[in-house]
């Protein structure tokens, strides 16, 4: 089997800062990889087409197009995509980043968000210079810094009895394999279990089980599958259910994620 080309990213190398607000816009290949380091500002992270992986702060975060990553100023991390990604990182200066949280999120990412980042992509606006841009900017800071945050969508934990389920669940994400029957192959009670959930990962199995479905559908419609196509291989009986588990995770239906990778 041929092995998949690693792209080794380098992070942003200016010292200074142009502005107190500038973006980045790149596309990261598949299998592009950031070594680990950290600015002096703050950032904001926002993706389009697949899924971010981040390291920071001993922890795991996967951010799929509607969240965003926010990194405080001076927090090492380093990041990597396994499908190609519109990337752009919005970064504010030190003083500016006190109105985002303390330690590494995920921030809701609302469609004003996203159009705003569009237009200055589309644009090649990189620092806003006409007024009207900058009203746009304090949009954009307005809508990220005072979202609901996430600790992490996916969490991870290496507890003895849920690290190897999830590390299964995360690799075979149709299996159907009941939180029971999990507890009789640990050797452990159903009820232990789901105590463990809520506790390490802050939610049901039912739930973190869903979020893998999901992260792994959209990989399937970024793959041309069809809505009705990637239902009936997660096990719904129809499309509709499928539907809104998405849209409850993306604020948009399947077909419009889909229309937007066009």
């Amino acid at each position: 089997m041929r092995k998949e080309t690693k792209h080794l990213h380098p992070s942003l190398t200016i010292e200074q800062p142009p502005s107190d607000v500038f973006m980045n816009f790149e596309a990261f290949l598949s299998n592009t990889e950031t070594r680990i380091h950290s600015h002096t500002w703050g950032q904001v992270q926002l993706i389009s087409g697949g899924i971010l992986e981040m390291e920071a702060e001993g922890t795991r975060f996967l951010a799929p197009p509607h969240l965003a990553i926010w990194v405080p100023p001076n927090v090492m991390h380093n990041s990597f995509n396994r499908k190609p990604i519109s990337y752009c990182s919005l970064n504010v200066s030190a003083d500016m980043a006190q109105a985002f949280p303390d330690h590494t999120s995920l921030i809701k990412v609302t469609p004003i968000v996203s159009a705003i980042i569009d237009d200055f992509r589309n644009r090649q606006v990189n620092i806003a210079d006409t007024e009207q841009d900058k009203r746009l900017v304090q949009v954009l800071l307005d809508q990220l810094a005072t979202r609901e945050t996430e600790r992490h969508f996916l969490p991870t934990t290496d507890n003895k009895y849920l690290g190897d389920i999830l590390t299964f669940v995360e690799e075979n994400p149709t299996d159907n394999t009941s939180l029971s029957e999990w507890a009789e192959r640990v050797h452990t009670t159903e009820r232990t279990l789901a105590r463990y959930c809520q506790s390490e990962l802050g939610m049901s199995f039912t739930e973190w089980r869903l979020r893998v479905r999901y992260l792994y559908s959209m990989e399937l419609l970024r793959n041309g599958h069809a809505v009705k196509e990637v239902a009936l291989t997660l096990g719904y009986n129809q499309a509709s259910p499928y539907i809104s588990m998405f849209k409850k995770y993306s604020g948009q239906t399947p077909e419009q994620y889909k229309n937007k990778l066009l």
